[in-house]
C-alpha cells in the first residue's frame, strides 16, 4: 500500500520539475545580489534552526520515559558552558545578519546607480543607462522611452549589458512592478515617482506583472521583458517606429480608462511632456498641475479664490483620485518641469522664487486688496480673472 501512494506521488514530481526558478536564478545582476542575500540570510538562520530542531528530537528521545539509563538529575539548575553557546552562536549570527542587511540596504538601493554590470566588470564611464518612464495604468503597462520618442505597452524591451534607470508612477491607484529576471518589487504611486536601476545580462523574454492588487484586471496585468543585443534593439527601435499611432495626450486618456488583457501595442511617437503631465495628475486639458499647486501654495496660496479655482469634468470617470468625485483645479499658469541642468532643454528649469507666471504673493490686509484676498500685478488681473472665477 505505500508503495502504491509512492507511485502515485510520482507525476507531482514530474510537474515540479516545469517549475520557472527565476527567483534563485535571474539573469539581472541586482537580482542575482538580491538572491545572494537571500540565500546567505536563510543559510545563517539555518544555523540555528537546523541544530535545534535536531537536539529537540534528540532530547525526547534520549530522555523518554521508557529510557532508564538516561540520568535523573532534578538538581541541576546552571551550566556555564551551555549558556555560552546559547547566547554566543545566536549573537554571531545577529551581528552578521545586521552587517549584510545594512551593505545591502546601501548597495542594492533602486535609487542608487550602477557601479556594476556583473561580477567583475564595471560599467565603462562614457556608458549612459537607458532611459524608461513606467505607468502603471487600470489594468496595464506604459514603458515611455523619452530617448528613443517611442512608447508601447505591456512590452518592456533592453539591450543586454547595459544599464536600466526606470522612472516608476501610476495613474489612479498604488500599484507595484515587479520583474522577477531584473529586481525586486517596486511601489508605483500616483502623483509620486519612485526609481530603479537595473541591468539585464542574459538574451531571452521573461515576464514582468503587477505586484500589489489594484482591482478587477488585476491578474492580467503582465508584461513580456526582452533582452536584446544592442543591434536587436535598434532593429526593434525602429519597427515601434512604423507604428501608426502617436502617444498623444488625448490617445493617453482613452487609454487610461480601465481594460483587460490588453495587447502588445507601440507607439511610433510620443508627447515629450506626457510623463511629467502623468506625473503632475494634469494630463485632462486645463487641470493644474501638482508642482504648479505646491509652487502656489509655497508662495501663500490662493486664499478664498481657490474654492472656486475648479471645474466641472466632462468625462464619465473621475481623473482625479482623491477630492470631488468630478471636479478638478484648474490651471492658470503652467511652468515646465524640468529632468535636467540644460536651461535651453524641452524642459526648462522651473524657478519657485519668486514664482513665474501669475506673479503671487501672500495676501496682506483685507480681500479687496487683490482677488479673493491674493494680491495680484495689475496688468495680470484680467487675464487671471476669468480663470479665478469658473462657475460650478
Amino acid at each position: 500500500m505505500n508503495r502504491l501512494r509512492i507511485l502515485a506521488l510520482l507525476p507531482l514530481c514530474a510537474v515540479l520539475a516545469a517549475c520557472d526558478m527565476v527567483v534563485l536564478n535571474p539573469s539581472g545582476d541586482i537580482a542575482a545580489q538580491q538572491r545572494d542575500l537571500l540565500v546567505v540570510s536563510t543559510v545563517l538562520m539555518l544555523l540555528i534552526i537546523v541544530p535545534v530542531m535536531a537536539l529537540t528530537l534528540f532530547f525526547a528521545w534520549r530522555y523518554r520515559a521508557s529510557n532508564r539509563e538516561a540520568r535523573y538529575e532534578p538538581d541541576w539548575h546552571h551550566s556555564m558552558r551551555l549558556e555560552l553557546v546559547i547566547w554566543s552562536a545566536p549573537l554571531l549570527i545577529i551581528i552578521c545578519l545586521g552587517a549584510i542587511t545594512w551593505l545591502g540596504t546601501h548597495l542594492l538601493d533602486p535609487y542608487r546607480p550602477l557601479d556594476r554590470i556583473h561580477a567583475g566588470k564595471a560599467v565603462p564611464e562614457q556608458a549612459q543607462p537607458l532611459e524608461v518612464q513606467v505607468v502603471a495604468l487600470d489594468w496595464k503597462w506604459l514603458f515611455i522611452y523619452p530617448e528613443q520618442g517611442i512608447a508601447t505597452v505591456n512590452e518592456l524591451a533592453v539591450p543586454v549589458d547595459r544599464p536600466l534607470s526606470l522612472s516608476i508612477t501610476a495613474s489612479s491607484v498604488m500599484n507595484s512592478l515587479y520583474i522577477p529576471e531584473l529586481a525586486g518589487m517596486i511601489y508605483a504611486m500616483p502623483g509620486m515617482e519612485t526609481k530603479l536601476h537595473a541591468v539585464l545580462n542574459r538574451h531571452g523574454e521573461s515576464e514582468g506583472f503587477s505586484a500589489n492588487y489594484s482591482g478587477a484586471g488585476f491578474s492580467g496585468m503582465r508584461f513580456r521583458l526582452r533582452g536584446l543585443d544592442d543591434g536587436e534593439f535598434a532593429n526593434w527601435v525602429e519597427s515601434a517606429r512604423t507604428a501608426q499611432a502617436s502617444l498623444t495626450r488625448e490617445t493617453y486618456l482613452e487609454l487610461e480608462k480601465p481594460s483587460e488583457k490588453e495587447p502588445v501595442r507601440h507607439f511610433a511617437a510620443v508627447d515629450a511632456q506626457l510623463f511629467d503631465a502623468v506625473l503632475g495628475m494634469c494630463v485632462q486639458p486645463g487641470k493644474m498641475c501638482m508642482h504648479d499647486m505646491m509652487a502656489i501654495d509655497a508662495k501663500g496660496g490662493l486664499g478664498l479664490g481657490g474654492v472656486y479655482n475648479v471645474a466641472r469634468s466632462t468625462e464619465s470617470r473621475p481623473r482625479a483620485v482623491f477630492g470631488a468625485a468630478h471636479d478638478y483645479v484648474i490651471g492658470m499658469c503652467t511652468a515646465p518641469v524640468s529632468r535636467g541642468e540644460d536651461e535651453t532643454a524641452p524642459f526648462a528649469r522651473v524657478d519657485r522664487s519668486p514664482l513665474r507666471g501669475a506673479g503671487l504673493t501672500p495676501a496682506v490686509g483685507p480681500a479687496s486688496a487683490g482677488l479673493y484676498g491674493v494680491r495680484l500685478k495689475p496688468d495680470l488681473q484680467s487675464d487671471l480673472h476669468a480663470d479665478l472665477t469658473v462657475p460650478r
